[in-house]
């Protein structure tokens, strides 16, 4: 399990993240939708997932979401880099009541491609 805390002048968060965890979560951003959907997340992965956000959502809800997403990327980077037994790349369609969402993912830690 890896942890960290960011501290901005908008946000404080404090992060935990076990990317082979049993998808346990406990989450309070703030933000009810946004942290019913890091629940989402966290139980269809199986990665336990534990943030507590103090933001500034009296202002806007942007920063809280913008900042825990930037501490679980670096989450996930410390976890899964180098990468070892671990697929590289792959993609899932998931059809959920009128949704349907398509993600392919990279996991190659390049910046970006020249092609």
């Amino acid at each position: 399990m890896t942890n960290i805390n960011r501290e901005t002048k908008e946000t404080n968060i404090s992060c935990k993240l076990d990317i082979l965890g049993s998808g346990n979560s406990t989450i309070d951003t703030g933000i009810g939708f946004f942290d019913h959907m890091l629940e989402a997340f966290a139980k269809h992965s199986n990665i336990s997932l534990d943030i507590n956000c103090i933001g500034d959502t009296f202002v806007d809800d942007h920063h809280s979401v913008e900042d825990c997403g930037i501490v679980i990327g670096q989450l996930l980077k410390e976890e899964i880099f180098p990468i070892q037994n671990v697929e590289r790349y792959g993609n899932a369609t998931v059809v959920m009541d009128e949704a349907c969402v398509t993600v392919a993912l990279d996991l190659s830690n390049r910046p970006f491609l020249f092609f």
